[in-house]
């Protein structure tokens, strides 16, 4: 893994007793994907049980919101994983989607009161949305962390 795979997890601690949502864009897949698979065993270092996982894909970044808030509504999970990568392009279309991503998710973790970590990517290239994904910094791996260390506060 990564940075020895996030520092082991940062400590990983227990969180079998969790219920977890992974919201991940499809746009970018291969950068998702591999951001998903190390959000997935980071969760299984903390000891969340594969039936406690539930992953939904969202055709992109800007509708990641709504499927975080879906996955709480229905799932009734305790923690959310949201995935995704925006590549700047020529025009500023990145930054209204980052930017609608992150509000989004803010506001819905803030109304619901269920942890939401931020794994929404925003590299300027393809070459560091690899990295990113999968070279010395899996941002999956982080976001997951994140998701678990505020669940069980």
């Amino acid at each position: 893994m990564q940075r020895k795979e996030y520092a082991k997890a940062r400590k990983a601690r227990d969180a079998s007793k969790l219920s977890v949502g992974v919201v991940v864009s499809r746009f970018n897949e291969d950068i998702t994907e591999s951001m998903l698979e190390g959000a997935l065993r980071t969760l299984a270092t903390w000891g969340v049980k594969e039936r406690n996982i539930h992953i939904l894909h969202v055709p992109g970044s800007f509708e990641i919101p709504f499927g975080c808030r879906s996955l709480i509504r229905k799932k009734r999970v305790r923690a959310v994983v949201a995935l995704g990568c925006v590549i700047k392009g020529e025009t500023e279309h990145d930054r209204y989607i980052a930017s609608a991503a992150s509000s989004g998710i803010m506001q819905i973790m803030l109304e619901s009161g269920i942890p939401i970590s931020f794994g929404v990517i925003t590299p300027n290239t393809l070459a560091q949305a690899r990295t990113r994904s999968r070279g010395e910094t899996n941002k999956g791996i982080e976001a997951a962390v994140a998701a678990l260390e505020l669940a069980l506060l």
